[in-house]
């Protein structure tokens, strides 16, 4: 059981982790108050057995016990961690950081969770509902509070339809359209492609050698967004990718009338030429639901996590590859307050 102590006084910190790099947030443990944070622009190595357990713990050992220096002895109750890629390539962080951070810190109570989770609980909380993260990839996860709900984010070989990735690759295809001089081409994103990349004729070896392919091709996203005002053929190419966003959203919305829906992730700061057809799109597909600006950033949902695991509030549900819950339960008896061993 958690002390009284520990909730009026205890501290808890979250943790997000991407392709960007590492931040970290020390929090107030009842009330996820922030108050102290930092950030690192390495991100964490993928090895062999997936994300590596011990360079994540390198970087943040460290930082937290920088963070906790000025707080004294107050103790630390509970962890969460969000990764990019811990669904697919997490199984080594799941098998050693509840461990250490037990070692390290004494706390045993620790949530490991896919990014989109803790995009999903900075945006939208503990509440139902959707939320569409968008960047160079594109994923959309709901919850009903009982399962999750999981569509797209497969990557850009197999999916990832509508998001950055994907919005470049169909502007550098019409670009090369019309170099070709084939139908659906477009002149005007042919010279935004050369001013970017060089000769038409060269693109193809400039970009297939390339192993941070999705990034380069999400560098174009931009691009054709400022193209949309004017080119026909951009601006088709976001109406596309607003119903394929839209679509996404439908498959992992819960059925309830009402339910919120969340977008959150850079893709959505190209304003209008995207937000216009995918709220047409959301209009004809979710007609009940309702959109909603996110309340936080992925970090802020590791907070919210730790902090909720920290009080026995925590309502989201778990699931073996999105959200791992690990330690003794909270001071809660309702069946909400079950934490998994990690078994």
């Amino acid at each position: 059981m958690v002390s009284v102590n520990e909730h009026s006084d205890g501290l808890v910190v979250g943790v997000d982790s991407g392709g960007s790099g590492i931040r970290i947030a020390l929090a107030e443990a009842g009330s996820g108050v922030v108050l102290a944070g930092r950030a690192s622009r390495e991100p964490v190595r993928t090895g062999s057995g997936g994300i590596s357990a011990g360079h994540f713990l390198e970087q943040v050992l460290p930082a937290v016990r920088a963070l906790r220096e000025p707080f004294g002895a107050r103790p630390l109750v509970a962890v969460a961690v969000g990764a990019a890629g811990m669904a697919t390539l997490g199984d080594e962080l799941r098998a050693e950081l509840p461990g250490a951070f037990e070692e390290a810190w004494g706390v045993r109570r620790v949530a490991l969770a896919a990014d989109a989770v803790t995009a999903y609980a900075g945006a939208l909380g503990q509440r139902p509902g959707v939320v569409v993260a968008g960047g160079t990839g594109l994923i959309a996860l709901g919850t009903d509070l009982t399962s999750w709900r999981r569509a797209d984010g497969w990557g850009h070989l197999l999916g990832d339809c509508g998001s950055g990735a994907w919005i470049g690759r169909a502007g550098l295809e019409a670009a090369m359209r019309a170099h070709d001089g084939r139908r659906g081409g477009s002149e005007a994103l042919l010279a935004r492609a050369e001013k970017l990349f060089g000769p038409a004729a060269g693109l193809a070896g400039v970009l297939y050698p390339r192993t941070d392919r999705p990034a380069v091709l999400a560098s174009f996203a931009p691009e054709v967004g400022h193209a949309a005002a004017t080119d026909p053929v951009a601006a088709g190419i976001l109406a596309r990718a607003g119903a394929h966003i839209a679509e996404a959203a439908e498959a992992a919305c819960p059925a309830e009338p009402g339910a919120s829906v969340a977008l959150t992730g850079g893709l959505f700061k190209m304003g209008e030429p995207l937000l216009a057809p995918l709220r047409a799109a959301l209009g004809e597909l979710l007609p009940t639901a309702r959109t909603v600006a996110p309340a936080g950033d992925p970090l802020a949902g590791a907070v919210a996590l730790a902090s909720a695991l920290a009080t026995g509030t925590l309502r989201l549900p778990e699931d073996p590859s999105l959200l791992r819950l690990f330690g003794a339960g909270p001071a809660s008896d309702g069946p909400s307050a079950q934490v998994g061993d990690g078994a």
